[in-house]
């Protein structure tokens, strides 16, 4: 992979939104050409393993979004903060309640490398600011971008409400023209002053976040080569984190949960084995990254 410092002062003069873009077109181009993202644009996903993407992607907004707010009067970041029209924490917690019900906190799982990227992000927040910038924008605009596409998919494939539950996270209310806005966010990005190391800096950041989405599905992936049991992916304990082990992850949820019902209620959209769910599944979190990024 090319790096950055054997590129030209000349080449480094472009507006950073142009070379965040390009500095990200090899990961994107990975991402692009998986089986995950081409099998969610046909429709095959399940309810399971959407609702499991939802759980890391949660964990990942909140600390992106709990440094953005430390960081909101600094300068470095200042200029990009827009909390009303990007944050997604709140939507995916709401999303989360739909899926699982009102003890979603104690079920959802993280896995090991929702947890790195998490770490990651806290790290870039406390210690270089000046490349949150880098997160944010590889995380917002390519939500907003892709965003629509992947809420009319996941709707029609999981059989969602038409009235929104569970596809919260793709909706931007305080968007009223994704267009403009994603011009307004670029023009005050391109504006963020910054000597050429540091422009750098945040370009081989932007690598790093594109590949740590990457790793998160590729290690939900790799708990199907670990075993089943019962017909179900086993989850062992150290590559998952919850703050409750839930026996329904190896034997059925039971009668009456709130989250079982809503499996029941898509239990005919599911495929019959454990490994094609999986698969599918993940190509709901390529897809989130890739076609998003193709769109910016």
């Amino acid at each position: 992979m090319e790096t950055f410092q054997t590129h030209s002062s000349e080449s480094m003069s472009k507006d950073l939104s142009e070379l965040m873009k390009e500095a990200t077109k090899e990961v994107h181009e990975q991402a692009e050409n998986t089986p995950f993202m081409k099998n969610f644009q046909k429709g095959q996903v399940s309810l399971h393993e959407f609702k499991l993407v939802t759980a890391s992607l949660y964990f990942i907004y909140s600390a992106l979004e709990e440094e953005i707010e430390r960081n909101k009067d600094n300068p470095v970041y200042a200029p990009v903060y827009f909390p009303t029209e990007l944050h997604r924490k709140a939507a995916l917690e709401k999303d989360l309640e739909y899926f699982y019900g009102s003890n979603w906190r104690e079920e959802i799982p993280c896995p090991e490398a929702t947890q790195k990227y998490v770490e990651r992000l806290h790290y870039v927040g406390k210690n270089y600011p000046e490349l949150l910038v880098a997160h944010a924008y590889t995380r917002y605009l390519g939500d907003l971008s892709g965003g629509q596409v992947l809420k009319k998919i996941a709707q029609k494939a999981l059989q969602l409400p038409s009235t929104g539950e569970g596809l919260t996270f793709f909706t931007f209310d305080g968007v009223s023209n994704a267009t403009k806005f994603k011009q307004l966010y670029r023009s005050r990005m391109n504006a963020l002053e910054m000597d050429l190391a540091t422009k750098k800096r945040v370009l081989e950041e932007a690598k790093k976040a594109f590949l740590l989405n990457i790793q998160v599905f590729e290690a939900l992936q790799e708990l199907v080569s670990k075993g089943q049991e019962n017909g179900h992916p086993v989850q062992p304990k150290a590559e998952l984190r919850t703050r409750n082990v839930n026996k329904s992850y190896e034997h059925g949820s039971a009668p009456g949960n709130k989250s079982e019902r809503t499996n029941k209620r898509h239990i005919d959209m599911m495929p019959t084995t454990p490994l094609v769910r999986w698969i599918l599944a993940l190509s709901f979190l390529a897809t989130t990254v890739a076609v998003g990024l193709f769109a910016m």
